[in-house]
């Protein structure tokens, strides 16, 4: 199957929308809000605080299509503004890395589409698109899996091995399998 990427924008929502109701509103209807100010915001009300994000320029994915337009994957990304919602945030403010200019927070890859490149195309669309944007310091959170057993469903994040692959460095752990993540990204 092929792939493409583009901006998750007003042009892109309704694809955006249809894989997230096709897949029950993701992990128990977040909608990927979960990192948002509106975070702790539950129910129906999610899907509208998305919309009106994405369609006001306040939130921002790399949304992954298949060769019909449907969309299979994202891999959303933001100013630590737009996404203030981290794991492990109590570690992490223990000993706060400098503020990074986009934070990368998570990925999410419909089942049926899995192990196809999907994550990884997400995540280069969204390194793109930063560059696009002017670049700067980009931070994640992510686990390590290497030499353990991790159902992909769980790995909202990623993995550090992933991240690594394109050029990310470890900065500090701050969970059991967690790590800090991040580089510089030229801008474009």
């Amino acid at each position: 199957m092929s792939y493409t990427v583009r901006p998750l924008d007003a042009a892109t929502w309704a694809a955006f929308a249809e894989l997230v109701e096709r897949n029950n509103g993701i992990f128990g209807g977040c909608w990927c809000v979960g990192f948002h100010p509106e975070g702790n915001q539950r129910g129906a009300g999610r899907r509208a605080v998305k919309e009106d994000r994405v369609r006001t320029g306040r939130a921002h994915a790399a949304l992954v299509l298949d060769e019909h337009g449907a969309a299979q994957g994202w891999c959303q990304y933001g100013s630590p503004d737009e996404l203030p919602g981290i794991k492990h945030r109590r570690a992490y403010d223990k000993e706060a890395p400098p503020r990074p200019d986009w934070r990368i927070t998570c990925f999410y890859v419909d089942g049926r589409h899995r192990g196809q490149g999907v994550a990884r195309m997400a995540l280069e669309g969204a390194l793109d698109q930063i560059a696009l944007a002017g670049g700067g310091l980009v931070e994640a959170i992510s686990e390590v899996t290497t030499g353990r057993e991790a159902p992909g469903r769980f790995l909202f994040s990623a993995t550090v091995e992933l991240f690594e692959q394109y050029g990310f460095a470890r900065g500090r752990q701050v969970g059991k399998h967690a790590w800090i993540v991040s580089r510089v990204v030229d801008p474009a």
